[in-house]
């Protein structure tokens, strides 16, 4: 019965946010709710074991950080300067979004990427009056992909990287890092097509302006300018060394969140920072933790990963690559971080069937569930972030419309995945045991 009702839960709260009738956060919370009422778990469980309080707090954090930085015209003088290198070119400037979301979402990790980058693009395409989701989308897409090829690049991938003591920060950039430059190639080319029509030049006013400006005006030299870079390049040198420092990402990011709201205290108002956090984006973080755990809760994603031993019967190949293709297309349904949670144990537990290279199982699972995260928009965190930033600027992203674009992409990055396991782990390994 419990069973029953979770899923009932999940599919219609699934719905109402699909129809974007009702606010995404309110639906996903009062799906949450009604887990509780119904007795499948309880606040304890939900507040210490479902909810994930290192991602809210993380965002919470880059938010902060973000929006104090903001507000000393940073963002504005890196988009305008950008703008005039690409000489207000919009296909130039796709290609140069989608490289520059790509290798920041590598060497930092894709939501802090988004964070840091929809804002300089928001205000670029305003100047350039051009449409805004061709780019929000490539924004999407590449840090999605750019952060499948590193170890902190994505959630899930930090995940299997603590989970298997001889994986290192190179054995992702080696193993996941060939087949992503691929991906991303593919997509970007992709995008460009598809949007060559809509992304022309408009040779007047917009551009003629822009090539006119000094982007330093729009800097506003005051203290907190300096100190927003300083604190702000510390967090992200934080990112890049917490493994050597042994200090987690969002503790990085709280003590960079705290350190700037202190410095600044005087200039950027503590309370008005606040209010400019993206609440909406945090509390349907929240209530989609909240769903997802009553499926855990009742043993639904437990039994799907159970239910992947009993199919394949053991066998590598066809488990490397039906973890590949289930995790794949479920990251799209709902969020990659408990689904790699529930995968963690069944994978080790595969040593007992008499596998002793689980190697190509690790890396089926991260590129399944962080290229899967482009399927919807509550596929991946970055998705969610990038779908509240732009509400917040009158620009919403609409669900179907998404994922109308966003599944293709999924199913041409499993494909080339496919291909890919195959002829460099699965193929090596059924000669060996020939």
């Amino acid at each position: 019965m419990e069973t029953t009702l979770a899923v009932a839960v999940f599919i219609v709260s699934y719905v109402f946010i699909m129809s974007e009738k009702i606010n995404r956060a309110l639906v996903a919370l009062s799906g949450g709710v009604l887990m509780l009422l119904s007795g499948i778990y309880g606040w304890e469980e939900a507040f210490t074991s479902f909810i994930d309080w290192s991602t809210i707090t993380l965002l919470f954090s880059m938010m902060a950080l973000v929006s104090i930085t903001k507000k000393t015209g940073l963002f504005e003088y890196i988009a305008i300067l950008l703008a005039q290198r690409v000489k207000g070119a919009p296909i130039p400037l796709l290609i140069v979004t989608g490289v520059l979301t790509a290798i920041g979402s590598a060497l930092l990790d894709n939501v802090t990427t988004v964070l840091l980058f929809v804002p300089i693009l928001l205000t670029l395409t305003s100047k350039l009056n051009l449409p805004v989701f061709p780019y929000l989308l490539t924004v999407i897409l590449c840090a999605n992909i750019g952060g499948t090829a590193t170890l902190i690049g994505d959630p899930p991938n930090i995940m299997i990287g603590q989970a298997v003591d001889h994986f290192t920060f190179m054995s992702f950039l080696v193993h996941l890092g060939p087949i992503v430059i691929i991906i991303f190639i593919t997509t970007l080319v992709g995008l460009v097509f598809l949007f060559r029509k809509s992304l022309v030049k408009e040779e007047g006013d917009h551009v003629r302006t822009l090539m006119e400006l000094d982007p330093s005006l729009y800097l506003k030299k005051t203290p907190m300018l300096y100190q927003s870079v300083t604190v702000l390049s510390m967090t992200i040198l934080g990112f890049l060394l917490h493994a050597f420092v042994h200090v987690d990402l969002t503790t990085v990011a709280v003590c960079g969140a705290i350190l700037l709201l202190l410095l600044t205290e005087k200039e950027s108002n503590t309370e008005k920072v606040f209010e400019e956090v993206e609440w909406v984006t945090l509390f349907f973080f929240i209530g989609l933790f909240m769903l997802v755990g009553g499926l855990e809760q009742v043993g639904v994603i437990d039994e799907l990963a159970r239910g992947m031993i009993w199919l394949t019967e053991g066998d590598l190949p066809a488990t490397a690559l039906m973890i590949l293709w289930i995790s794949g297309l479920f990251s799209g349904i709902v969020d990659n971080i408990p689904f790699v949670a529930a995968m963690i144990p069944v994978i080790k537990e595969f040593q007992s069937y008499g596998m002793t290279n689980l190697d190509p199982l690790w890396w089926s699972l991260a590129l399944g569930a962080c290229l899967g995260g482009n399927g919807t928009l509550i596929g991946a965190s970055a998705n969610v972030v990038v779908a509240g930033l732009a509400s917040s600027a009158r620009h919403p992203i609409g669900f179907l419309k998404f994922m109308l674009y966003g599944m293709p992409v999924v199913l041409f990055s499993l494909a080339v995945c496919t291909v890919y396991i195959w002829f460099r782990y699965l193929v090596p390994f059924m000669q060996a045991g020939m």
